[in-house]
């Protein structure tokens, strides 16, 4: 199988995924935690490991290093960008407000909650999103730029049904998150292909989603 070939039918199971999950989200309303600990594992990660093990004949795992010191400094870069993108959404959140916003009073079981569940959300979108399209369009194109905004496109349009099925979102709320999906998807793509790891670009995503959580 040639790299082309090879990247049309990642794009093509990428597209069925998304079908799947679109049908999921606009037919069922179940709770939050069974999205991210239940369906999108089944949905997003399933099939890439099928793809992987069975069609590629590869290890699913290889997208993670885990030597003690590349794992230490994956996790420095990831808390170090994870911040940034926190301290911006603070930032934001103080001037449009105009006084300085801080985190939302939240119990400790609760943020507890936010951040198993953000972990559990960034595993699976960083393996399918990262770890699957981005590494494949790379793997054809040797072009880091245009790759990785191919891949942050998609990765928008894997959040559409998410977002427009959540009822507590109004337009302001959907276009920010939209905005800032990209951003993040651009920063995890370059991420990944300068680390070959998706270890930073998960604990990246998690941070992002506790931000979300916590201010949106």
């Amino acid at each position: 199988m040639n790299k082309k070939d090879n990247t049309q039918k990642a794009l093509n199971l990428w597209a069925i995924v998304l079908i799947i999950w679109s049908l999921y989200r606009a037919n069922l309303k179940l709770p939050e935690w069974f999205d991210e600990f239940i369906a999108k594992p089944l949905i997003f990660v399933l099939p890439v490991y099928y793809y992987i093990s069975r069609i590629e004949k590869s290890r699913f795992f290889e997208g993670i290093n885990w030597k003690i010191k590349s794992l230490k400094k994956d996790l420095l870069v990831g808390l170090g960008i994870g911040l940034i993108f926190f301290i911006t959404v603070v930032a934001a959140n103080s001037i449009k407000s105009g006084n300085l916003v801080f985190i939302k009073a939240v119990s400790p079981v609760f943020f507890g909650y936010i951040l198993i569940i953000s972990l559990a959300t960034a595993v699976s979108e960083e393996i399918l999103s990262r770890g699957f399209v981005l590494k494949r369009l790379y793997q054809e194109s040797k072009n880091a730029l245009t790759s990785s905004f191919y891949a942050s496109f998609l990765f928008l349009f894997l959040h559409i049904p998410s977002l427009f099925t959540t009822a507590k979102l109004n337009g302001y709320t959907i276009v920010f998150i939209l905005l800032s999906d990209m951003v993040l998807s651009l920063v995890n793509s370059f991420l990944f292909l300068e680390r070959r790891n998706l270890t930073a670009s998960i604990l990246v995503h998690a941070l992002y989603n506790v931000t979300i959580y916590l201010f949106i």
